[in-house]
């Protein structure tokens, strides 16, 4: 069986990556990888759906045990990947995406350097801008906070595999899309040769 493969979308809020990533996993062979941490569950959020919703306790045991893939603290509260959940999927030769910070996909990287690493960009800061105020979670703040975070995250672009411009979900999906099929052939191509040798 054809191991599977890793992808790791980031960018900054607002960018539509969760909405890109909702459409990839209509596909049969593409999974999400959920994250763990330990925040307060919000109103329609569901444990092992949302997130993984730890104690503070638990997620240190799991970051002591080596059970993270990555994991950061924001607000006085920890988010990361469960390490076992995204190996066994890769082992069934499942294609998995990581919906993840920059911060985050570089470490990932570093652990699994196979890893195609996906940033996807607003097509302007004014574009970003406006979709997080149409959001109307964030204060005038809050959004410019995010925004000076953008800044750090457009400057680690370099480091991805590809960059794409999120200004029509459809071609930004099917640009996704193409990515991945195009990773599964070379890896099923590398595979085959190497049962030759």
């Amino acid at each position: 069986m054809t191991k599977g493969s890793l992808f790791i979308i980031s960018g900054p809020s607002g960018t539509g990556k969760g909405t890109v990533c909702s459409e990839l996993v209509k596909n049969d062979n593409i999974f999400l990888s959920i994250s763990a941490t330990t925040r307060d569950r919000r109103v329609g959020e569901i444990d092992g759906v949302s997130y993984f919703y730890l104690t503070v306790q638990e997620f240190e045991k799991r970051i002591k045990d080596d059970l993270m893939l990555e994991y950061a603290s924001y607000n006085g509260n920890y988010y990361g990947t469960p390490k076992e959940a995204v190996t066994k999927m890769l082992s069934e030769g499942k294609n998995v995406i990581l919906e993840i910070d920059a911060q985050g996909a570089l470490k990932v990287k570093e652990k699994m350097p196979e890893a195609v690493l996906i940033f996807i960009v607003p097509p302007s800061i004014k574009e970003l801008k406006k979709r997080l105020l149409e959001r109307g979670r964030e204060s005038i703040e809050e959004i410019e906070a995010r925004i000076q975070r953008a800044k750090w995250e457009f400057m680690q672009c370099p480091k991805y595999n590809y960059v794409l411009v999120n200004d029509n979900l459809n071609k930004c999906v099917n640009d996704t899309l193409e990515i991945i099929n195009t990773t599964n052939e070379k890896q099923a191509l590398i595979e085959n040769l190497l049962k030759d040798i």
